[in-house]
């Protein structure tokens, strides 16, 4: 039970767990529906009880009316974003009816109506309402409409790249994981408001879609399937959970009374685009190709009952991706004395180019292809007035060549993958009364493939003595920091995850009371294989031809696992309108993330007590301990300074958890005796690695038993002030302090040349005797801390203008900054001494996104143009400055250097910052980590739309999307490893061509609907 250590719940605790959960009402945050609530009085004030408000939109079939209190409240939940009929109407009074107010998507509105004496046949009406003042509520929170979503330029047509636009997000960082682009998909994940890309959530219809592997969107829904979003960033409510980030709602499109359909085509191709910066033997730009079509259709089954909306995207993609690499010069590729080395000196392609300092580089483009189909349905039905289904499916195939994958810098290598991926989502919303609501919901999300080296040599043909003797591929090579092929080290390797998840939430208002109870059950079930072929690090070139690593690693033998993760959540929360100019928000929640466990018993720890590898379940009962004391308390209050509601002042505070990844206990599935996780560092012959690594390199991954959930307070201040009918202005300071954050250290890093565990002990189960090398250990000993103050302007639209922007200026603080980072620390008995700025950190950032119908009308030729822009500016991301040392700490690229002067920024490619003042030491570096600022992000992106209709309910749009309009080169990060021959020069854009910022690119395109 809740607040007691258990072991793996039995089948029947399980049973009872989720009975509970489903009886109790469950949430992960499933505020998708919005909530529209006020009062109902007359012109003197005095209340108007018995009102009747009736909120309807003929087309979903939607008709909802109740009847205010005795103090002339009223709440109507359950209504979906979307345009309404709102009517107010009581006897003797004259009826006031919204013809059309716009409800987003999980927001609370706040409407009074003041009722004029007269008759019933007198209507008051208002044409048109967009609320756009938060009143009631207390999280920041933005919501991303359907003008925006389907109207401004987006490069690739990924649905994450709208969330960049949200006050306190960042453009994605160099040192990303699911936050960078992947080509053809996009991005899977961003960091907002200085929190780690694993601790934001995914809400498709109000049902979790997290991938509990790396955190990421499990299933990205096409652009045409997708109604709007919204993204909550700081101090949420009680009803959200199992991240301590930030939210993300999608809600997808759904059919009407009127059949609707349209098929559309993207084109981009070379011969409208920019060269990139780095092309620098050819004029032109390399070749690339991409097309993305499809269609959507939707309508009713039964009008005013029952509707239907699908959706089809299509990618097919050709492209040669930007190369800029260190390769060997002719007398160098002549000097190579290893035999090993002279058999893969016929891969690497030979220079074409040489730098300011003559260094022999290979500038050109390598092959990569992109394909995929995705498509969806939706199926919605009402059954009657008191019961609303929904259900909502979705499929995704992508077939894909990257020859740019973990880091590889030349062409004939990179990776081959097949993955797929699938989401179903259920919601059921019943009316029990007029102010009683329950909303159930089920989703199962389910992925799956793998990705494999795209040249599968085999090692031993080359005389490379790695440990791998079949055709798999080479071992990554990775030389002075900057060449890099083979491999990639880590295939082949894939995953079979499904998700279930069961929400519940049941709502009741009374008075002055907005109650919501609920829960919600998790289940998780992560599949994994992996083999890989090692990396080789090389400090120098010279190394290389002489074939000495000096940092090598591999596991030898095939790992398999079947990880099942379970968790539970409960939550109430209150909605107090302590009068009616102030509103209180007080919750809590309850989170019990269940102890992971591995199938077939492969977890295999390192028993720091005993100096034993043990098999979990036979000297250990659990993994880790049970993370069943998760007490998130969230409050907050919204103070309404005017009387005409334009001004509110908003302060909240809240407490969350991340629930662990499965990649915290994942690679303890590769321990002896299933299979020989080895490394090694100082002198490694590349003919005879395992020989050397395998007596004294035995490298077992374990993780902390007292590993806890991540934690992260947040708190926010703002004021909102509505400027005119359709445009807000709000100014707010957001913070957090981030405990139990999760690392990687090695617990067998050298002291004074010694390691504390010399062998596993006599007594070890597993391997007794055998030498040690390092031990990478998942704990939860990192922190953070992040402060921003913001401001955001917002224009509905009217009048043809749709604006959002904001300024936010943040500093993020943090002893690492991803998750799924291997052990990268500088001195694993030192985690303090990691604190530095995140690498995502952005102290200042920029954003605007904009859609404009231009006032022209009369001819053909004049009428219906519009024009959209996004517009992008953040100052640089941190650079950590590193030695090729691997003897202090057991990994090379991770020791820092000693600092001897002031650090220069000089801001060109050849030379980003003065390298003099950087020098390479055999102890720990003086140097603070991510103390030099990388190049800023500056992107431009227009479209100019032309829209027509030819005739009855035909609808034309043709539209040129220019990306990167000014041409300007967003570089990429500088080298970073001390006396290497890249070290503070810039060799590629941020993101490569294709991608934002990277160059100017055009698009063309074509819609036609009905």
């Amino acid at each position: 039970m809740p607040g007691t250590a258990v072991s793996l719940p039995t089948a029947r605790q399980r049973t009872l767990a989720i009975t509970f959960v489903l009886c109790a009402s469950v949430s992960v945050g499933a505020q998708t529906l919005a909530t529209l609530q006020g009062r109902v009085l007359d012109q003197s004030g005095a209340v108007v009880a018995g009102a009747v408000i009736r909120v309807e939109a003929k087309s979903i079939g939607f008709d909802v009316a109740v009847r205010a209190d005795a103090e002339g409240r009223y709440t109507v939940f359950g209504i979906p974003s979307g345009e309404y009929t709102v009517t107010a109407e009581a006897n003797g009074f004259r009826p006031e009816r919204i013809e059309a107010l716009n409800v987003d998507i999980g927001r609370t509105l706040v409407r009074d109506f003041r009722l004029a004496i007269g008759d019933l046949a007198e209507t008051v009406l208002v044409r048109t309402e967009i609320p756009i003042i938060d009143r009631s509520t207390t999280t920041v929170g933005h919501v991303v409409t359907a003008e925006t979503v389907h109207q401004i330029p987006l490069n690739g047509r990924h649905f994450m790249d709208l969330g960049q636009l949200v006050p306190g997000s960042v453009a994605p960082s160099q040192t990303g994981f699911s936050s960078r682009p992947i080509r053809g998909l996009g991005a899977l994940a961003f960091n907002a408001a200085g929190n780690r890309e694993e601790a934001v959530g995914f809400l498709v219809n109000g049902v979790s879609t997290n991938n509990l592997t790396f955190g990421s969107l499990i299933f990205e829904p096409p652009l045409s399937s997708i109604q709007e979003f919204k993204v909550d960033t700081s101090a949420f409510s009680a009803e959200q959970g199992h991240v301590s980030g930030a939210i993300v709602n999608i809600a997808t499109r759904s059919g009407t009374d009127d059949v609707r359909a349209e098929a559309f085509e993207f084109v981009r191709n070379d011969a409208l685009d920019a060269r990139n910066f780095f092309e620098f033997t050819s004029k032109h730009p390399h070749p690339f190709k991409r097309n993305q079509f499809g269609g959507t259709l939707g309508g009713p089954i039964r009008r005013g009952r029952t509707f239907f909306f699908a959706s089809y995207e299509g990618l097919r993609q050709r492209q040669g991706v930007d190369v800029n690499s260190l390769v060997l010069s002719d007398e160098q590729r002549a000097a190579a004395t290893d035999p090993a080395v002279r058999r893969v000196i016929p891969l690497i392609p030979r220079a074409n180019f040489f730098d300011a300092d003559g260094t022999p580089r290979f500038v050109g483009s390598a092959p990569a292809v992109a394909d995929m189909d995705r498509w969806t349905i939706d199926l919605r039905h009402n059954a009657g007035n008191k019961d609303r289904f929904q259900v909502y499916y979705g499929s995704l195939h992508r077939t894909s060549v990257e020859p740019g994958s973990q880091g590889n810098s030349i062409p004939g290598f990179g990776s081959v993958s097949h993955p797929s991926a699938s989401i179903l989502t259920i919601n059921e919303t019943h009316m029990f009364g007029a102010a009683t609501l329950n909303e159930a919901r089920f989703g199962r999300s389910h992925l799956t493939g793998g990705t494999f080296p795209a040249t599968p040599l085999n090692p031993t043909n080359f005389g490379i003595g790695g440990g791998v003797t079949r055709p798999i591929g080479l071992p990554q090579m990775i030389v002075a920091g900057d060449l890099n092929f083979g491999g990639p080290g880590t295939l082949p390797m894939g995953r079979f995850d499904t998700s279930y998840v069961f929400v519940d939430t049941f709502s009741r208002a009374s008075g002055r009371h907005t109650m919501k109870v609920g829960g919600e059950y998790r289940h998780f079930v992560n599949e994994n294989f992996a083999e890989g072929t090692g990396v080789f690090n090389f400090p120098t070139v010279e190394a290389f031809l002489a074939g000495t690593a000096n940092g090598f690693n591999t596991t030898l033998g095939e790992r398999r696992s079947v990880i099942d993760q379970r968790a539970m959540g409960l939550f109430v929360q209150d909605h107090i309108t302590l009068r009616d100019t102030v509103t209180l928000e007080i919750g809590v929640r309850y989170e019990w993330h269940v102890t992971p466990t591995e199938r077939d018993g492969r977890f295999v720890v390192f028993d720091a007590a005993r100096a034993s590898l043990v098999r979990v379940g036979d000297r250990r009962g659990d993994i880790y301990q049970q993370n069943n004391r998760n007490i998130e308390p969230r409050v907050g209050v919204a103070w309404n300074l005017s009387r005409d509601g334009s001004t509110v002042l908003r302060a909240a505070y809240g407490r969350a958890v991340d629930e662990p990844g499965t990649t915290a206990v994942r690679d303890t599935a590769g321990n002896p005796p299933f299979a020989v996780p080895l490394t090694a560092s100082g002198s490694i012959p590349l003919v005879s690695a395992i020989e050397t690594t395998r007596p004294a390199g035995l490298a077992p991954a374990t993780i902390d038993p007292r590993f806890r959930n991540a934690s992260m307070q947040s708190w926010n201040v703002n004021l909102q002030r509505q400027l005119a009918r359709e445009l807000a202005v709000t100014l707010g300071y957001s913070g957090s302090r981030g405990r139990n954050l999760r690392i990687s250290r090695n617990i067998n890093q050298p002291v004074g040349g010694i390691r504390p565990f010399a062998s596993l002990a006599a007594s070890s189960p597993i391997l007794p005797g055998t030498p040690l090398g390092n031990i990478t250990q998942v704990e939860s000993s990192g922190f953070s801390s992040y402060q921003s103050a913001w401001v955001a302007v917002t224009k509905r639209l009217s009048h043809g203008l749709q604006l959002d922007s904001s300024y936010t200026w943040s500093k993020s603080l943090d002893t690492n900054s991803l998750n799924s980072q291997g052990f990268a620390v500088q001195d694993s008995y030192d985690i303090p001494g990691q604190y530095g700025l995140s690498d995502f950190d952005a102290r200042h950032r920029f954003v605007l996104s904009a859609t404009y119908a231009l006032p022209f009308t009369g001819h053909v030729l004049t009428r219906g143009w519009q024009l959209a822009t996004i517009v992008q500016s953040q100052s640089g991301n941190p650079v950590n400055i590193v030695t090729s040392n691997s003897i202090l700490n057991g990994v090379p690229n991770s020791v820092r250097p000693d600092v001897t002067g002031p650090i220069r920024i000089i801001g060109s490619v050849d030379r980003w910052f003065d390298p003099s003042a950087f020098v390479a030491a055999d102890h720990f570096g003086n140097l603070r980590r991510n103390v030099v600022i990388g190049p800023g992000f500056n992107n431009t992106d227009v479209s100019l739309i032309k829209n027509a209709r030819p005739g009855g309910r035909l609808g034309l749009q043709l539209r040129v999307d220019v990306f990167d309009v000014f041409n300007h080169p967003n570089f990429g990060p500088p080298g970073n490893i001390v006396g290497s021959p890249a070290f503070g020069k810039i060799t590629r854009t941020r993101l490569s061509t294709g991608e934002a910022g990277s160059s100017r690119q055009i698009q063309l395109a074509t819609r036609l609907s009905f």
